[in-house]
């Protein structure tokens, strides 16, 4: 039902396809043989002039009288059912929350999703070379902590050039963190957990803006389309990607200008009778069988939240960074008052830093966030002092691709090994250039290996909420990097240390070993 919203010609196969070269002027009636709408046009509809279908479900009465106009004959077989797809994105969004939690995004985090359906002039085959340029943006430009990302591809694209190809033209920004959702997965999931959606005339694209997310096209094809079709209304009312400028601006623009309202006409169109699909279809269906209906209430099944198992609808969690971190820090000490506080900044291929200054001091909250009680400073002060310290260094996962850069890290990095404590003895042996490694050793710590050899556990403590904290537990070792490359003495964080990044607090506990 998706699929006939507004295309002009495709051919059926499930290959390769290219839309109709027919356009429209301004004004003119549609040329039926030069500009079909895709599957509402005889071609789709009809057999010998007799309609192929004893029953044609739409979603709304545009359809119906798009129908009329494009495939008289087929009109008479039409049945208003509403929109399923639609129905179990508009239930699934009181879960919106929890579907974030799973996706592993974090308070103060922002979910941009990339969608491109299918074609030559899709966003994944814009002729002008948007996604690449685009993906660059994603990649170098929006810092690693603050903005989770996520790739919905239409299935044909997967079909039309195979898994492998596809994953090879989205490795690099796979590796600096994007997460493709797999053709099968979850993407209904990932689409009503967005904060932005950065598309083109899909219907992933406009099920976002109908579900009220901040929409950006990156291609919009209006000759494609029938421009009196819902989708085309996208077009005349989302903004659209600057590809040669700078993508966090306006992804700011987007989040600070969008109000819920501003598809309400798209929502309008996307189905006559919302929440109701699974009524008027069960009744469509049972009619065509001459059979009665069962006493039980017709219901769609809910959307649940993406695991992280083996099944193929699953969703895969968040990979290691394997792209080197160029990592911006500010240090500021708030003793006695208050723990010591580290803004992180990781800008992936340490590229983003150019164009991003250190972070700046953020505001104290109006009220203390919910931790555990802080202690006594171990060394008491005569007067509160407030110290502030700018600093950068490299970050760089071991297993990065290209070996070569990890003669840049200042900060070697792992995460799961079997022997962590082992494993950072080693790698400092291996890389005598770095000053410290560190290891990942569960989703909310980090082991650390100082210069002398002693060993810093790096725990956050649960969120406000209870949950278990969703930072990058690597975030917490460049903090201690910031710290300790300061001349600071790491026992002074006995007490506690809070890391600022993605817009958010996390308060860790720190605890010291011996060297081993």
């Amino acid at each position: 039902m998706a699929t006939i919203r507004g295309y002009l010609h495709r051919t059926p196969d499930t290959g390769h396809r290219t839309p109709d070269t027919g356009r429209w002027e301004p004004g003119a009636e549609r040329d039926a043989e030069r500009a079909p709408v895709f599957g509402l046009s005889p071609e789709w509809l009809l057999r010998d002039g007799a309609p192929i279908a004893t029953t044609t479900v739409l979603s709304h009465p545009e359809q119906l009288t798009r129908l009329r106009h494009a495939c008289p004959p087929a009109a008479r077989t039409a049945v208003l059912a509403g929109d399923p797809c639609f129905d179990r994105l508009l239930a699934a969004l009181p879960h919106r929350d929890s579907f974030r939690r799973a996706l592993g995004v974090s308070t103060g985090q922002r979910l941009v999703v990339v969608n491109s359906t299918w074609g030559p002039r899709s966003l994944f085959g814009d002729a002008d070379d948007v996604l690449p340029r685009l993906l660059e943006s994603i990649t170098r430009e929006l810092p690693v902590d603050a903005y989770r990302r996520c790739a919905v591809l239409h299935p044909n694209i997967w079909h039309g050039h195979g898994p492998g190809q596809v994953r090879a033209w989205l490795r690099r920004a796979e590796q600096a963190g994007l997460t493709v959702v797999p053709p099968l997965g979850p993407w209904r999931q990932v689409l009503a957990a967005a904060d932005a959606v950065i598309g083109d005339h899909g219907s992933v694209t406009y099920y976002a803006a109908a579900i009220g997310t901040p929409v950006l096209l990156g291609a919009f094809p209006e000759a494609d389309l029938d421009p009196a079709s819902p989708v085309a209304e996208l077009g005349r009312t989302a903004p659209r990607l600057r590809p040669y400028e700078p993508l966090l601006p306006q992804l700011d623009e987007l989040l600070v200008r969008h109000h819920p309202d501003r598809h309400a006409q798209l929502t309008a169109l996307a189905s006559s009778s919302p929440g109701s699909s699974a009524a008027l279809l069960r009744r469509t269906f049972y009619g065509l069988m001459g059979l009665a209906e069962p006493s039980a209430p017709a219901y769609l099944p809910r959307l649940l939240d993406p695991t992280y198992g083996d099944l193929p609808s699953d969703i895969p969690p968040a990979s290691p960074l394997l792209t080197p971190l160029q990592v911006l820090t500010h240090l500021r000490d708030h003793r006695p008052a208050a723990l010591p506080e580290i803004a992180v900044t990781r800008h992936a291929d340490g590229l983003g830093a150019t164009a991003h200054p250190a972070p700046a001091p953020e505001p104290e909250p109006t009220a203390p966030p919910a931790s555990p009680p802080t202690a006594a400073p171990t060394t008491p002060q005569a007067l509160p002092h407030t110290t502030s310290h700018p600093g950068a260094h490299t970050a760089v996962h071991e297993d990065v691709p290209d070996g070569t850069r990890l003669a840049l890290a200042d900060l070697v990095l792992h995460d799961s090994r079997p022997e962590p404590a082992a494993w950072t003895r080693e790698a400092m042996r291996r890389h005598r250039h770095c000053a410290m490694a560190a290891c990942v050793t569960a989703p909310d710590t980090c082991l650390v290996r100082l210069p002398d050899g002693r060993l810093v556990t790096l725990t956050a403590a649960p969120g406000p909420d209870g949950h278990r904290d969703l930072c990058d537990p690597a975030v917490y070792a460049s903090a201690l990097y910031a710290w300790y490359e300061r001349g600071k003495p790491v026992e002074e964080l006995l007490d506690g240390l809070v890391v600022a990044t993605g817009g958010t607090r996390h308060h860790l506990q720190v605890t010291i070993t011996p060297s081993c």
